[in-house]
């Protein structure tokens, strides 16, 4: 059975964390772009690039004096792997459900008919 990691789920639980990784799905950014962008201190992006980045998520390119963010795919595709888990599991009982109504639409077709 697939786990997902803890620290993954707990930085992407954060709203403005989530507002980060939006961001860098369009291109990568410094934490000044970011802040800029999110409308929010410097510090306080530089405090969520961190979980981030010790999540796994993102990763950082130093560039001179500025450091560059940019979303890392792995643990996307773990998280896409872990809720495909799901998603099959979800799809098996619609699918049940689907007959279950079927039969129950025809025994009434057939209750109707008989009247």
């Amino acid at each position: 059975m697939m786990t997902m990691d803890a620290r993954v789920m707990s930085a992407l639980a954060e709203p403005n964390r989530l507002l980060i990784l939006e961001l860098l799905r369009e291109c990568p950014l410094t934490v000044g772009e970011i802040a800029e962008r999110l409308q929010m201190r410097q510090p306080q992006a530089s405090k969520h690039l961190r979980v981030l980045s010790e999540a796994g998520l993102v990763k950082a390119q130093a560039d001179a004096n500025r450091r560059i963010y940019s979303l890392q795919p792995d643990p996307f595709r773990e998280l896409d792997e872990w809720l495909e888990s799901y998603r099959v599991i979800w799809e098996e009982r619609f699918d049940r459900l689907d007959d279950y109504l079927q039969k129950l639409q025809g025994r009434e077709t057939g209750e109707d008919r008989q009247d």
